[in-house]
């Protein structure tokens, strides 16, 4: 039986002022994996230090399980001892390395020493060594800092910057197999190949994971729960984060038919009682207590989009010419006689191993740095944007909209009869509420300062944007929306990314850093790892009988569905669209109920109930067949 790892209780939790959570719970069993989702500035990275036992909670507890291993993985993780980057990821193994550093003792001694006592120690510690893969341990440790894109294993870890030191944390968490193991983006400065590699990794792994990620093709692939931080609350869907999508349209769209309900209700109520002292003195008093605790009832948030609707500037007839331009960083050549003119509407994106040159690339197009060879012209036109991996340009001691105010107080659209955004309209666009525009920079979450330097990119409404790794720290919501924008963007977008999901929404374009040459490959980045797979495929011998062969290995591997299955996923899908009608019907239904009839509201409920669990059964099951057909 699967035992219980932790459970955190009743916990709340603020920060500066701003409540991030209210008496929520939580907890995790063996072998769950977790993923963990909200806007930036929620608590969600909050929620995981609680749990690790790094931050306390202001209120609740947090029970964990007896002699449970809990590993945590952060955002920015530091070393305190100057080790190389194999002794860092080795440490996560203490009681192998113990046992190491005994038997290097006890072998150093025996120089010197010839009691039998020795010799025998030397021996069972061998053998207990042995027994827990010991002996491989660096061998382990070389590997997964490789497959990380980490090749000098033996330099100082001090010597690495964040985001790699980031990387040598990962291998470490990951050679430590705790019972639970915590990943606060755990994503972000990998590139696309060891982001692909990890998510397989972790795809076998058979301990408990509890993680927050942007990636939304990871967070499928790896979470069997969606745990959503929202409005002070968890809300809990079993399964991935394609199940997650279809339980929130379903939640939100009840939500919204309640509160429109109560809101009605409400308004009724209001206006009987305003009538006077007459009416009121022949209302029964349990109503009126109804009616004030329904004054007093929290307010649903508004779900508000993101919505980014800044115009584009004109772009002339020259925009980008790079001619021939290489670039090395030492004896390294990053690339070398690439050449690229830019046109309205390019979408390209950048990818390629960690050092390669792909930041290097976009400072050179831009302007910022000069190619050791051949040219880049940049025409009177084009407005660039650059946004950077590291938030740079706001200013900590200024408050949020003095830093944007430092940009503009407007910008024109050019749109419509409000073209003119201001500075705080834009800050509630991007869902910084008023009460927080006057708030010092210092005060943000990492994602919220992000948000606000992308936010001062756009501003200057640019014709020419560059994007540098622009999902590191973003939540889904802010992804999605600037995704929207990107999609009606008529000018020039390169982007440096990781993140396979916003490469597929984003880009038309791959140019692919490979040993010191960049090649162009037409599509997104699913497009060019069909055509990857395709190269690197092996060639079959052209005789009938072994393509007859490979056809019927791949044919029995595929399971399929029985005829009975295939029945009753055909009758599935009838059923599941039945049951949202009728709940979207009992819905309006209830909405229409009188305010004092709560007898035909209960049953109304209950029924609500009823066809929900219906209806979640049916997706269940949907989905396991569904798989069966891919």
């Amino acid at each position: 039986m699967a035992r219980n790892l932790f459970s955190a209780q009743s916990l709340s939790k603020s920060y500066h002022e701003k409540t991030l959570f209210t008496s929520i719970s939580l907890g995790i069993m063996e072998g769950e994996r977790i993923g963990i989702i909200g806007k930036n500035g929620v608590g969600k990275s909050s929620l995981l230090k609680i749990i690790a036992g790094i931050e306390e909670s202001d209120e609740g507890i947090v029970t964990r399980g007896k002699d449970v291993q809990i590993v945590y993985l952060s955002q920015l993780p530091q070393f305190e001892t100057h080790e190389t980057c194999i002794q860092a990821v080795m440490s996560g193994k203490p009681d192998i390395m113990e046992l190491l550093e005994l038997h290097r003792q006890l072998c150093a001694s025996q120089e010197s020493n010839t009691d039998k006592h020795i010799a025998d120690n030397i021996h069972e510690l061998s053998v207990r060594i042995g027994l827990l893969n010991g002996w491989t341990l660096d061998n382990q440790a070389t590997i997964l800092l490789t497959k990380l894109g980490i090749k000098n294993v033996h330099c100082s870890v001090h010597s690495l910057s964040g985001g790699q030191k980031k990387r040598v944390a990962l291998a470490k968490a990951l050679l430590s197999e705790p019972d639970l193991l915590i990943l606060d983006e755990p994503t972000n400065h990998l590139d696309a190949d060891s982001v692909q590699w990890l998510q397989d990794h972790l795809s076998d792994y058979s301990n408990a994971i509890l993680l927050v990620t942007h990636d939304r093709y990871f967070l499928d692939a790896i979470s069997t729960k969606i745990v959503e931080l929202d409005n002070h609350s968890l809300y809990t869907y079993e399964g991935n984060f394609e199940y997650y999508l279809l339980k929130k349209e379903q939640r939100i769209a009840i939500e919204e038919s309640t509160a429109e309900h109560d809101r009605n209700t409400l308004r009724r109520e209001l206006a009987w009682l305003q009538k006077g002292a007459k009416a009121r003195r022949t209302k029964q008093k349990s109503r009126i207590d109804w009616i004030a605790n329904m004054q007093e009832k929290p307010q649903q948030t508004e779900i508000r989009n993101i919505k980014i609707e800044i115009g584009n500037k004109f772009l002339g007839g020259k925009l980008i010419d790079a001619i021939g331009i290489s670039k090395k960083v030492g004896e390294n050549v990053l690339f070398q006689d690439f050449t690229y003119r830019a046109a309205p509407g390019d979408r390209i994106g950048i990818i390629g191993p960690n050092g390669a040159g792909k930041s290097t690339l976009l400072n050179v197009l831009s302007g910022r740095m000069q190619p050791d060879e051949g040219y880049v012209s940049i025409g009177d036109t084009v407005s660039i944007g650059y946004f950077d991996q590291e938030v740079k340009t706001l200013k900590e001691q200024m408050t949020v909209i003095g830093n944007l105010r430092e940009i503009a107080e407007y910008i024109d659209t050019g749109i419509g009869k409000d073209r003119f955004i201001t500075a705080k309209e834009l800050l509630d666009r991007f869902q910084f509420p008023s009460k927080q525009h006057h708030s010092f920079v210092h005060t943000l979450s990492g994602g919220e300062k992000r948000r606000l330097a992308m936010l001062m990119t756009l501003m200057s409404n640019p014709n020419v944007l560059f994007f540098d790794e622009p999902t590191n720290d973003f939540d889904i919501a802010t992804l999605t929306a600037l995704e929207e924008y990107l999609e009606y963007f008529k000018g020039v977008l390169l982007i440096v990314s990781h993140d396979r999901s916003f490469l597929d929404r984003t880009v038309e374009t791959i140019y692919s850093f490979e040993q010191d040459r960049i090649k162009e490959y037409p599509g997104n980045y699913s497009a060019y790892l069909e055509k990857v797979e395709q190269r690197t495929r092996p060639l079959h011998v052209h005789s009938s009988e072994p393509k007859q062969q490979h056809v019927k290995h791949n044919t029995q591997k595929k399971k399929g569905l029985t005829f009975n299955e295939k029945r009753e996923f055909e009758a599935l899908e009838q059923s599941i669209q039945d049951l949202e009608i009728a709940l979207k019907d009992l819905v309006l239904s209830m909405q229409e109920i009188p305010s004092h009839d709560f007898k035909q509201f209960e049953e109304l409920s209950q029924k609500q109930a009823i066809i929900q669990q219906k209806l979640d059964e049916s997706m269940v099951r949907w989905l396991e067949l569904s798989e069966k057909l891919t």
